[in-house]
């Protein structure tokens, strides 16, 4: 054994204290270095994880009717929960088997892909974890610069850092390319094989499971033998990694594959007036932008009725001459709690987008007469208030104007006639009378009672419908009759999620009570005279045309001015309003554009209930029905030329009986004294004057 001298054993402690030293102080560096990166990591905060998802918007039946993608591209999110467990591991065994083992960064498999890639002297094996490729897929491009490749470990320090595993693995699921468009397993679940993530066979799984690798490549509509020769590779180390049994391998090799290659929702663009103010409420009402709302995965469920909307496109398109520019705003809505079922802002979205039903301001006639009257009925009205109808000139501004409204066709009892007959032929004279004697403001008050997002000019003629009003805001207010007086407000939106499925809005209602129930089924059942000729007295009832197309009981009023065309009304289940005419406001002069109003909403309302039970307004606790002779409101007796079953608040029923059967057998029959003296001979007569 070779003996040191001192100066060698001085040498070698001085080595070994150099290589201490030196070891001490990679330590420390590769400890700040850590902490560093550490600090970095907490500075920097978890990294968002958000990435561009197709928003998608639903109907009430929860069917997609609309979807937001950025170049053709359809991205969607589903919960780790949401996908196949066999998807999963068919991933995990051939992206990472170790996912759940390491921080992030697989060392062994790093140290593996080296030697095999310095082996083959090229780049033959890949090294990056589902943690790598998920930074890279949120934040980073693919090229293959050192920058990129620092980057996506400081992308992944901190995602791993931040999030579990889980939200790692669900996040890679929902990111990762499959090609033709489909980011994430939802959409290529759905354009592959036609069904979502959660419904994927071993077999499915396994074969898109080996996509990204390189989806131009193994993609079964790019090459099926390829795709095909990869699952088998997948599902071989799903057997070696004991996730599932050789039987159920070879099972899965041999089970036949449809591919569907077409993409859900493509085609879909139902409503598209409904889903431009689904839009425009998400940025105005809930503060997105629109960035967000077209790409940020979000899932609205809105209130839409597939079924009503697709009547009222067909009912329109059928009614309307194609030839004709007369445009329509249309919406219906359901009377318990305000939801828009359909929704129709005009004749072609393509060639024009402006929503008639809910921008456009149009004199709304004779419907806003029931706001009047019901203000009327809460002041002392009844059904059988009587007022006479007769040309009349009104002069206000104290002497300074005068109106004269015409009746339609200018007819005029020119006699006393009650207020429900006044409602069913749709008499000017009265209302304007009414709404002078109430007050000009009590109008323009009732107005913001009933939601009407446009003010009434305190004038006489607006009692006539000459203050601009919108569809959506004269349907709504119909509502409050149709539900007994509840304050409702038209609802598109009830849900919305953000694209990990947190609700981020929940429609909330609470009932709030602003018409008196009572008063409100006295003015809905008077409503229901529009289509009853026992109301019939000097003129027809206005919805007299459409008569014969009823099935059920209907509440409604029409309205007409020289340039608009109005039709609204409900049954206790749904209310629908029509307005029709010219964007330019020109008059409409042909016969055939006057009926279109009325014949859609008939033709609308007995379709879209087709199929629902039918039911009748169901009277109030304070009210009382009684028959009356509509033509005097009079309570009626067995001799009364006509009856009506009329209900009145309890208080105020008539206390008088008709008397016309009486004063019309009068007329017919003279008294016993004046008969006996009629029927004496001539010459009786002769010699009773003589003597």
């Amino acid at each position: 054994m070779e003996i040191l001298t001192d100066s060698q054993i001085k040498k070698s402690k001085k080595y070994l204290r150099a290589i201490i030293f030196i070891s001490l102080l990679f330590s420390v560096l590769i400890l700040f270095f850590l902490l560093g990166l550490f600090t970095y990591a907490k500075i920097k905060g978890p990294p968002p994880l958000a990435v561009p998802q197709s928003t998608l918007i639903y109907s009430a039946n929860e069917e997609v009717i609309g979807e937001s993608n950025q170049g053709g591209q359809k991205r969607y999110w589903v919960k780790l929960s949401q996908i196949s467990p066999a998807m999963i591991d068919a991933t995990l065994v051939i992206e990472d088997k170790n996912f759940y083992e390491h921080h992030g960064f697989d060392l062994k498999r790093i140290a593996g892909a080296a030697i095999a890639d310095i082996k083959a002297m090229a780049k033959v094996q890949g090294a990056s974890t589902i943690s790598q490729q998920y930074a890279r897929n949120l934040f980073l491009t693919h090229d293959k610069t050192w920058t990129r490749k620092l980057n996506e470990a400081l992308y992944t320090y901190r995602i791993e850092m931040n999030y579990s595993k889980e939200k790692i693995l669900e996040g890679y699921m929902n990111t990762i390319y499959y090609g033709h468009g489909a980011y994430g397993i939802q959409a290529a679940s759905q354009f592959y094989f036609g069904k979502d993530a959660n419904e994927l066979t071993l077999a499915e799984s396994a074969l898109l499971a080996g996509i990204p690798k390189g989806p131009s490549h193994y993609s079964p509509l790019s090459s099926y033998e390829k795709s095909k020769s990869r699952q088998e590779i997948i599902l071989n180390t799903m057997v070696k990694e004991q996730k599932i049994t050789k039987d159920e391998a070879e099972k899965a090799k041999r089970a036949e594959l449809k591919i569907i290659g077409e993409h859900e929702h493509q085609h879909i663009k139902m409503a598209p007036y409904f889903q431009d103010v689904v839009k425009h409420q998400l940025q105005t009402q809930f503060g997105l932008d629109e960035k967000t709302i077209e790409l940020g995965g979000l899932k609205v469920y809105t209130t839409l009725n597939p079924k009503h909307q697709k009547v009222a496109e067909k009912v329109i398109s059928e009614e309307m001459d194609p030839e004709s520019e007369v445009q329509i705003g249309f919406a219906s809505m359901n009377p318990k709690n305000g939801y828009v079922t359909a929704l129709v802002g005009g004749r072609d979205y393509e060639e024009s987008p402006y929503n008639r039903a809910v921008q456009a301001i149009r004199q709304p006639g004779s419907t806003i007469k029931p706001l009047l009257y019901y203000e009327a009925l809460e002041r002392g009205f009844t059904p059988s208030t009587t007022m006479k109808s007769e040309l009349t000139t009104f002069t206000f501004n104290d002497g300074q104007s005068k109106y004269t409204p015409h009746n339609y066709n200018n007819k005029y009892a020119n006699d006393k006639i009650t207020l429900a007959q006044a409602i069913a032929v749709s008499d000017n004279v009265y209302a304007v009378k009414t709404h002078l004697f109430l007050g000009e403001e009590v109008l323009a008050n009732a107005a913001k009672k009933f939601g009407l997002s446009t003010k009434i000019k305190p004038i006489p003629s607006s009692a006539l419908g000459t203050s601009g009003a919108r569809v959506i805001d004269m349907v709504n207010a119909y509502n409050m009759f149709a539900n007994g007086g509840v304050k409702v407000e038209p609802v598109f939106i009830t849900r919305v999620e953000d694209f990990t499925g947190k609700v981020i809005y929940e429609h909330e209602w609470e009932k709030e009570q602003v018409l008196d129930p009572d008063v409100a089924f006295v003015m809905t059942h008077m409503l229901t005279g529009i289509f009853d000729p026992k109301l019939n007295d000097y003129s027809t009832v206005t919805g007299i045309t459409i008569r014969e197309h009823i099935t059920r009981q209907y509440a409604g009023k029409s309205g007409t001015t020289n340039t608009d065309n109005w039709m609204i009304g409900f049954s206790p289940q749904l209310t629908a309003g029509i307005w029709t005419g010219y964007d330019k406001g020109k008059d409409i002069t042909a016969i055939a554009d006057k009926r279109y109003a009325k014949e859609i909403w008939v033709q609308f309302m007995e379709e879209a209930l087709k199929g629902e039970p039918i039911k009748t307004f169901k009277p109030t606790n304070d009210v009382v029905g009684v028959k009356v002779n509509p033509h005097d409101g009079k309570l009626a007796t067995k001799d009364c030329s006509s009856q009506r079953f009329t209900y009145f608040v309890k208080g105020t029923v008539p206390t008088e009986y008709c008397t016309d059967q009486l004063d019309e057998k009068n007329e017919k029959e003279p008294n016993k004294e004046e008969k006996k003296d009629s029927d004496q001979p001539w010459y009786k007569k002769f010699k009773e004057w003589l003597f």
